[in-house]
């Protein structure tokens, strides 16, 4: 025999009883008999009852209050019912440890060093002894990528860092020392800059151009791949966030939010396997990997950068005169927020240029010209993020700095918007 706490609500949900309703409410795991396999027969001494009736009937065979008072939960499993995850749920860090640790007795046995030596050792026995090509953006996710295959394959690595012509100020210089000096890796640097450009002319909606740049990318990478002998693996630093944001879990429900180009796979005719050691983690992760492996705090906590660049913090079309607007004044932002003390505080802060003009006066003469917008986020992981609270002063000193200084803005504004609904990036 088994015995079970069928009572009568589950039944009515459940219509497994003769003469009842047609109407399923819900499945109740525990109602509709036993699987023949088992060989058990069924007691449910409580059918008939309700929870009330229930409570009653245990405090009468002398139950502890512990037992009979506690609220009721759902038999299939454990589950959390509010967005812990989210960094502005009150307690959702708390939360989620309790339910991790406590409810499901998780070990928390995930260390960086362990899953450092693990990529290492799975790296190696993948590649063997061909060569592998790395995409290098400049950022902390593929230096860290960078730093992996160098601990794991050494002179056989290959970086190829693209210029797309949307960069921030100073990028590709500050790229080449910084690699050239802590990695001595073979840094290939390609000025594709009107390449890419070219292709945008006109472009305004922001998928097309995530589309547009992803297939001039794998046409530049291929071009240059190609004078490299022996390569036969192309690495990228893809990370969850990425995979969840483009819809590409095979079994998971997420929307395409917005297209990563470095999700996906690679085409066919690209001739190269696909090594993603990053795909499983968060930024937060990567930068302890990447502090684990030795990387300069300057790289490690470098803001992220969008792979597409500056084209989708250029709102509407994108030209080289706007991209040089866009550039000036987010230099000017992250200059100020750095001689505040504030960029290591900040997860992510960048200038976004929007695709319209407002009125305004300069001396005794009215002027239309562009607006910018300022972003600042603090986030662990990226998946949610709140605007951090700047103060009014240093808002009134970066706006007063880029209506003076960057020709064609005379208006600038702060995004105040979390992430959900909002995106972190305006594209």
């Amino acid at each position: 025999f088994l015995a079970q706490g069928t009572l009568y609500p589950d039944v009515i949900e459940s219509v497994s009883f003769s003469g009842g309703p047609s109407v399923t409410i819900k499945s109740h795991h525990n109602v509709g008999g036993l699987p023949a396999r088992m060989k058990l027969k069924l007691i449910e001494p409580l059918r008939e009852l309700f929870k009330d009736e229930v409570r009653a009937l245990g405090r009468e065979l002398g139950l502890p209050e512990v037992f009979v008072g506690r609220h009721p939960f759902p038999g299939p499993g454990l589950a959390i019912r509010v967005p812990g995850e989210v960094s502005h749920t009150p307690y959702g860090s708390m939360m989620l440890h309790n339910f991790l640790y406590r409810a499901c007795g998780s070990n928390g046995l995930w260390r960086t060093e362990s899953f450092i030596a693990q990529t290492v050792d799975e790296i190696r026995r993948r590649v063997g002894n061909a060569r592998v090509i790395c995409g290098l953006s400049g950022g902390v996710d593929s230096s860290v990528v960078a730093a992996l295959l160098n601990r794991a394959i050494g002179d056989r690595l290959t970086s190829i860092f693209v210029d797309n012509g949307m960069l921030r100020q100073g990028e590709a210089e500050t790229v080449r020392a910084t690699f050239g000096r802590h990695f001595k890796t073979d840094l290939h640097v390609i000025d594709a800059g009107e390449r890419f450009l070219s292709a945008l002319a006109g472009v305004a909606d922001p998928q097309e151009k995530r589309r547009i740049i992803g297939h001039v990318f794998i046409d530049v990478f291929r071009d240059e791949a190609t004078r490299i002998p022996d390569a036969r693996f192309l690495a990228q630093g893809t990370l969850y966030p990425d995979v969840i944001e483009s819809g590409a879990l095979a079994d998971g429900p997420a929307a395409t939010i917005k297209t990563h180009h470095n999700v996906g796979g690679l085409p066919a005719e690209l001739g190269f396997e696909l090594i993603e050691p990053l795909r499983d983690l968060f930024k937060d992760e990567v930068r302890q990997t990447g502090s684990e492996l030795g990387l300069p705090d300057e790289i490690v906590w470098r803001h992220p950068f969008p792979g597409p660049g500056l084209a989708v913090r250029c709102l509407g079309a994108v030209s080289r005169p706007r991209l040089d607007v866009l550039r000036a004044a987010d230099a000017i932002w992250i200059e100020e927020i750095r001689r505040a003390g504030l960029y290591d505080e900040i997860a992510q802060a960048f200038a976004v240029l929007l695709p319209i003009q407002s009125v305004g006066v300069m001396g005794d003469f009215r002027t239309y010209e562009d607006v910018i917008a300022l972003r600042a986020v603090e986030t662990d992981d990226f998946m949610t993020a709140d605007w951090v609270r700047i103060s009014g002063d240093l808002l009134a000193r970066v706006s007063t700095r880029i209506i003076n200084e960057v020709k064609g803005v005379n208006r600038v504004v702060y995004d105040i918007s979390t992430k959900p609904p909002s995106t972190i990036e305006w594209e």
